[in-house]
């Protein structure tokens, strides 16, 4: 069985995907402006025709606008294992008043309810905005928060004493963007065999050129300094003109129902030309390079039938 992209819902946009697989279930959120919202399905062909719940909205002044990129993580904390959901919000006043939010969960559904626990400190002295923040969790359970900001646009990271706060300086970590260098943003880890890749969005994400590139630390390196992360030479995941895909990035990672394939979700559009319109959520599988290095291939065509993940078992209808 197969299905095809766009994953998100059949009209209107979802810029900024995050999709998560568990417990028998897919759970899809993307960027929706004044509120969150998951869609919940059986299988990811279900994903585009059903409706959304909203999990989340404001009518705090400073975050009840301009809601963006939502992600959640099932995280242990002081209040045992439960899913975190992490999003940009502000005022109205684009990136100047942009801080990152943090919810709970509970332990089980990643739909919720959720409480607000609080702004997280991207900055001692929160001077600069704060967008696209995740988590990276290494093996030994330390937690860490990475995020795109001010000044520059570019990624910082910072260590994390419990899921909803930060502690320490924050750290710039450097990253190409590959001669579009107005944007470094939507970081997200990846981890395989004792190696960190963060990868990350570069360019403006309305242009067409938007893309992915990629930084690769040791596991068991200090991850707060920045020598310890290498530059991957070229962007990971661009274009395709051939497949009528343009601007793909601001990604996330899964793995299908079964754990035995690995993916990846991203945004894309089919237009050309410089704008933030039609950007639509889509997934495919990728595999693994000799040296150990995720090979995410080409953007594929929305034309393209793509087999189910593993162990996905179809529609119902």
């Amino acid at each position: 069985m197969t299905f095809r992209n766009p994953i998100g819902p059949r009209t209107g946009a979802s810029p900024d995907p995050w999709l998560v697989f568990h417990d028998g279930f897919y759970y899809l959120t993307y960027t929706g402006s004044d509120r969150i919202a998951i869609v919940k399905a059986r299988s990811i062909a279900e994903l585009a025709d059903t409706p959304p719940v909203e999990v989340w909205s404001d009518d705090t002044p400073t975050r009840c606008s301009m809601i963006w990129a939502p992600e959640f993580y099932l995280l242990d904390g002081p209040n045992g294992r439960r899913w975190y959901l992490y999003y940009t919000a502000s005022d109205c006043e684009i990136d100047v008043n942009h801080r990152m939010h943090v919810l709970e969960g509970g332990p089980d559904d990643p739909t919720g309810p959720y409480t607000y626990k609080g702004s997280l400190a991207t900055d001692p002295d929160d001077r600069y905005y704060a967008i696209d923040g995740g988590v990276l969790q290494k093996s030994d359970g330390s937690l860490y928060f990475v995020w795109a900001g001010h000044p520059g646009h570019v990624l910082f990271l910072s260590r994390m004493t419990d899921p909803w706060t930060l502690t320490g300086e924050r750290v710039h970590l450097p990253a190409s963007g590959f001669g579009c260098d107005e944007v470094r943003e939507g970081p997200v880890c990846l981890r395989r065999n004792d190696r960190i890749f963060l990868v990350y969005s570069a360019c403006d994400t309305g242009k067409p050129d938007y893309k992915l590139g990629m930084l690769v630390a040791d596991e068991r390196s200090d991850v707060m300094e920045p020598a310890s992360w290498t530059q991957h030479p070229e962007p990971v995941f661009t274009r395709s003109d051939a497949h009528g895909v343009y601007g793909p990035g601001h990604n996330g990672f899964f793995q299908s129902p079964d754990g035995t394939e690995d993916w990846i979700i991203y945004h894309a559009k089919t237009a050309k030309e410089y704008t933030y319109r039609g950007r639509t959520a889509r997934a495919q599988r990728f595999t693994w390079n000799a040296d150990g290095t995720p090979c995410f291939g080409a953007p594929l065509a929305l034309d393209t039938d793509i087999p189910l993940p593993s162990g996905d078992p179809g529609p119902a209808a």
